[in-house]
């Protein structure tokens, strides 16, 4: 595989900030050393409404060091929304996305970037021993079986907040307008040529992850309803198989009553039945509920992030 990456290429580093006020200053200054004199580079850290100071840390980085640019959103939008307004403001020829918190360690970036070729667009960082709780770990198992089943994402493939991609497929990205975003489905839908890169991955710095049940919730659905109807299909299915189950139940039922006139028919049973059709209606509702909501809020135009301000960032941005 040849590498695409010479001393010429420019790197931009892509960072989504949030509760990391005590973390952020050393994943910029590892940047930087890593870096060096090797390539030019920015780093553009996106501000995703985070409640602690982590603005003002952002602000002294980027009036010491002007290849750190920051993006500050009006609210928290999520980390794939924040990647988003990052994204659309990246001017170099190889993309670097990473988490605020120090356990995607950008010593190793290098690692991600040379392993770019002519056959490989993106490559994501394979951890070799996950120091994420059971909680998250259990969540991104759970993702990519999602990532497979619904949008086509290769069986052998890991993907992470921790990878390298070529400038044209962040731009093909940036194209999707939509609020509900899932950058890995972009991703896939942009390009099949994604590889692994085995990487170690460190304890956080400091905190606790950001992302709670109902986080992880609303991005599974992100990925549910974004880039597959497989959901509604496999509504149908199971309509037309409850439909049927029920049919033949009623002529056993019917069947059962001719043989032997004396049988009560079994109240358990019967509310069993409707109970378990009625349980099915309503969670087929709420999916079909699920998509037309989301359609509407699409068409009504609600943004997909709210940039508040910018620095260091060129006006044509």
């Amino acid at each position: 595989m040849s590498g695409v990456v010479t001393s010429a290429s420019k790197l931009s580093f892509v960072i989504p900030c949030y509760g990391s006020e005590k973390t952020i200053s050393a994943v910029v200054s590892s940047i930087v050393a890593t870096v060096g004199n090797k390539n030019p580079y920015e780093i553009i850290c996106v501000n995703d409404g985070s409640p602690d100071g982590v603005y003002s840390v952002l602000e002294r980085l980027a009036a010491e060091n002007g290849h750190v640019k920051v993006v500050n959103l009006s609210r928290n939008f999520g980390q794939h929304n924040a990647l988003m307004a990052g994204y659309r403001v990246v001017t170099g020829d190889i993309v670097v996305s990473l988490d605020d918190d120090g356990q995607t360690d950008p010593r190793f970036c290098y690692e991600l970037v040379n392993a770019l070729g002519d056959d490989v667009d993106v490559v994501y960082a394979k951890y070799l021993n996950k120091k994420h709780g059971r909680f998250r770990n259990f969540g991104t198992k759970m993702s990519k079986i999602m990532k497979v089943w619904l949008a086509d994402w290769p069986k052998d493939i890991t993907s992470t907040s921790y990878f390298a991609a070529k400038r044209f497929v962040i731009g093909e990205i940036v194209k999707y307008p939509n609020p509900y975003t899932f950058t890995t489905g972009l991703v896939a839908r942009t390009t099949k040529k994604i590889a692994n890169v085995e990487i170690e991955h460190f304890e956080r710095m400091t905190g606790r992850s950001g992302y709670t049940f109902m986080k992880l919730l609303d991005l599974w659905l992100n990925g549910f309803t974004q880039f597959s109807v497989k959901p509604l299909r496999i509504s149908t299915v199971v309509g037309v198989i409850v439909a049927v189950c029920g049919l033949l139940f009623s002529l056993v039922i019917v069947v059962r009553k001719f043989c032997n006139p004396n049988i009560t028919l079994g109240y358990s049973s019967l509310m069993c039945v409707i109970l378990f059709i009625g349980g099915m209606i309503m969670v087929m509702l709420g999916l079909i509920g699920e998509y037309i909501g989301r359609v509407y809020i699409c068409m009504s135009k609600s943004p997909q992030y709210v940039v508040r301000n910018t620095i260091n960032v060129d006006d044509e941005h």
